[in-house]
């Protein structure tokens, strides 16, 4: 049976400072390694075909497809940079110099926020869209939708240099030794970003889509009661049942999914302790983070037919044929 082999320091020319690392066995390591490079290719790939289908063909240039492109170029760049970086990082030891080590998560904070932000965004508009319909093309236009988007990143970049201001002036002061990545957010910032981050955007996305799912579930009964003859009474019954059926599935797959991947990072402070992110610490915790981005294109995207007739054209190189942007996929 296989063991864990002793500590190993991480720089042994620095035998009193260097970090300490604990080495799995080879035949483990690289069974990790070959998951967690699947998953981060597999992410930015999925996202990467959302981007082109949306960015290439006309027809699904609309304010709703605008917010999932988004949220799409945001978990794009979780799985292109975010996680190849985590990767290098799993035998605990950070080798990229401290300058790195506060890029990596700058970008990682503002990548993080900008997802949840376009997952709010998401939900409004489907809000609107369902509760509002008739007020909503004047309401929403690809214009407006497109100063919100660049609202939600530049927000994002404010909001996180100012929690992170004092990690990116010294961001070796929170390193116990050399060959660690850590930023330790402390209680009173761990609770502005906690509520910022998640609380508020969770209170929001639930709170819509439980009105969605009211008024969608309230017109699928409107419509059923208006229906007179046998046949159509039928056929309108399986109507309300879909119509009900993709509501709930739709409110339960976006909290449920967003609540398992967010809240194993936030938990510390729900029980008032200190968030801390490193790349020695928790890299189950962060890596369910970053797999929503995997999930996202499954949720926001696959659910829509003309993802799937675009990743036709895609992979058909139909798509570099002239005028295949005006290809009808509505």
């Amino acid at each position: 049976m296989e063991t864990l082999e002793g500590p190993e320091l991480c720089f042994p020319q620095l035998l009193n400072d260097s970090c300490r690392k604990l080495m799995p066995p080879q035949s483990d390591a690289m069974l990790i390694h070959i998951l967690l490079c699947f998953i981060s290719v597999l992410t930015a790939a999925l996202n990467l075909l959302v981007i082109i289908s949306i960015s290439h063909f006309r027809q699904l240039h609309s304010p709703t497809n605008l917010l999932i492109l988004s949220l799409a170029v945001s978990d794009f760049l979780v799985g292109l940079l975010l996680m190849p970086v985590e990767i290098l990082s799993t035998e605990v030891c950070w080798f990229l110099g401290d300058l790195m080590c506060a890029l990596y998560y700058f970008v990682d904070f503002i990548i993080t926020s900008s997802s949840v932000g376009n997952m709010v965004l998401i939900s409004i508009d489907r809000f609107l869209a369902i509760c509002d319909p008739l007020r909503y093309t004047t309401r929403v236009t690809l214009d407006r939708t497109k100063v919100c988007v660049c609202l939600c990143w530049i927000c994002s970049v404010l909001y996180n240099s100012l929690i992170l201001k004092d990690f990116l002036r010294h961001p070796a002061s929170q390193n116990s030794c050399y060959g660690e990545c850590v930023v330790v957010l402390n209680y009173i910032t761990g609770i502005v970003d906690f509520v910022f981050t998640f609380i508020s955007p969770i209170t929001v996305i639930i709170v819509l889509y439980v009105r969605v799912f009211v008024v969608a579930v309230s017109q699928a009964r409107a419509m059923r009661s208006h229906i007179t003859a046998v046949t159509l009474q039928r056929s309108g019954k399986v109507t309300a049942k879909k119509s009900e059926m993709k509501a709930a599935r739709t409110l339960g797959v976006v909290v449920v999914v967003f609540l398992i991947c967010f809240c194993p990072y936030y938990s510390p402070s729900l029980v008032g302790q200190d968030i801390e992110d490193s790349s020695s610490s928790s890299p189950f915790v962060v890596w369910l983070l970053y797999f929503n981005s995997c999930l996202n294109p499954v949720i926001y995207a696959f659910f829509y037919p003309w993802f799937r007739k675009s990743i036709k054209l895609i992979f058909t190189l139909k798509i570099l044929q002239p005028e295949s942007c005006d290809a009808k996929l509505l």
